[in-house]
C-alpha cells in the first residue's frame, strides 16, 4: 500500500510539474487543451484563430483596387443550346428551377422536359432557397460590391463597369429585390462548384441562351434538391 499511494503521488507531482509548461506552451503549438488568460483553450480555437489572422495579413498584402474599375472589352458573344432532359414531375413551362445541390438550374419547357445548365452556387453560409421573380435582365452589368462583401474584402472597387473582367458576366437575371442573381461569370472554372455570396453564376453563353428565354416576372425557384432528370436528346 505504501509504494502504490507514493507512485500515485509521483503521478500528481508529475503532472502538477508538466501544467506550467503547457500553460507556457504558445498558441500555435498547443497540441491539447489549456487554460489561457483564466479560461479554458482548445485547439480548434487556436486554428480558427491561426485561419483569421492568415486572412488578414492576405488582406493586407493585397493590393487595394481603385474605387471605379473598367471591365474591359464586351465581346460579341454567340449564345448556346443546352442539352434537353425530361422531368420526372409536372412543371409549369417558362419557370426557372435552381437545384441547388445538383448545381444546376433548369428552365421547364412544354411536354414535361427542360433545358438543363451547369452552374455556380452560394459556398456554405451563403446558400439560400425560396421563391423570386426576375426583376430585371441587363447586358453586360456594371458591379457594385454590396457593402458586407466590402467589409470582408476591402480592397474590392466600390463599382466596376461591365465587361469581360467584370464578375457579373456578360448577362444578369435580378432576382425580385434581393442583392442575388443569375449571371454570367469571368471565371469559368468556378462552375458546378459552392463558391459564391448568393449568386448563380453561368457561363456567359448559356446565360444569354437563357436571357433570350425569359421575361420579367418569370419564375425562379430555389430549392436544395430537385431529383433525377434524364437526358432526352443533345
Amino acid at each position: 500500500m505504501g509504494r502504490m499511494k507514493s507512485k500515485l503521488l509521483g503521478g500528481v507531482v508529475l503532472a502538477a510539474l508538466c501544467w506550467p509548461v503547457m500553460i507556457s506552451t504558445s498558441l500555435s503549438g498547443l497540441a491539447q487543451s489549456g487554460w489561457v488568460d483564466g479560461r479554458p483553450m482548445f485547439r480548434s480555437d487556436v486554428i480558427r484563430e491561426q485561419k483569421r489572422l492568415e486572412r488578414q495579413r492576405q488582406t493586407r498584402r493585397r493590393k487595394a483596387y481603385p474605387a471605379l474599375m473598367q471591365g474591359g472589352a464586351r465581346p460579341r458573344i454567340k449564345p448556346e443550346t443546352p442539352p434537353i432532359v425530361a422531368l420526372d414531375t409536372i412543371e409549369p413551362a417558362g419557370t426557372i428551377i435552381i437545384d441547388s445541390g445538383g448545381r444546376r438550374l433548369l428552365y421547364t419547357l412544354s411536354n414535361n422536359e427542360a433545358y438543363e445548365y451547369p452552374i455556380s452556387v452560394g459556398r456554405q453560409g451563403f446558400d439560400w432557397t425560396g421563391e423570386e421573380t426576375i426583376s430585371r435582365i441587363a447586358a453586360w452589368p456594371s458591379w457594385h460590391p454590396p457593402t458586407e462583401m466590402r467589409k470582408r474584402q476591402p480592397y474590392l472597387p466600390k463599382k466596376m463597369t461591365g465587361g469581360v473582367n467584370n464578375p457579373l458576366g456578360a448577362k444578369a437575371l435580378y432576382l425580385g429585390n434581393t442583392l442575388y442573381r443569375i449571371h454570367g461569370t469571368n471565371d469559368p472554372k468556378s462552375i458546378g462548384r459552392a463558391s459564391s455570396s448568393g449568386c448563380f453564376r453561368m457561363m456567359n453563353k448559356h446565360v444569354l441562351h437563357l436571357a433570350s428565354l425569359t421575361k420579367i416576372g418569370t419564375k425562379v425557384r430555389v430549392v436544395e434538391s430537385y431529383g433525377d432528370v434524364q437526358t432526352a436528346f443533345q
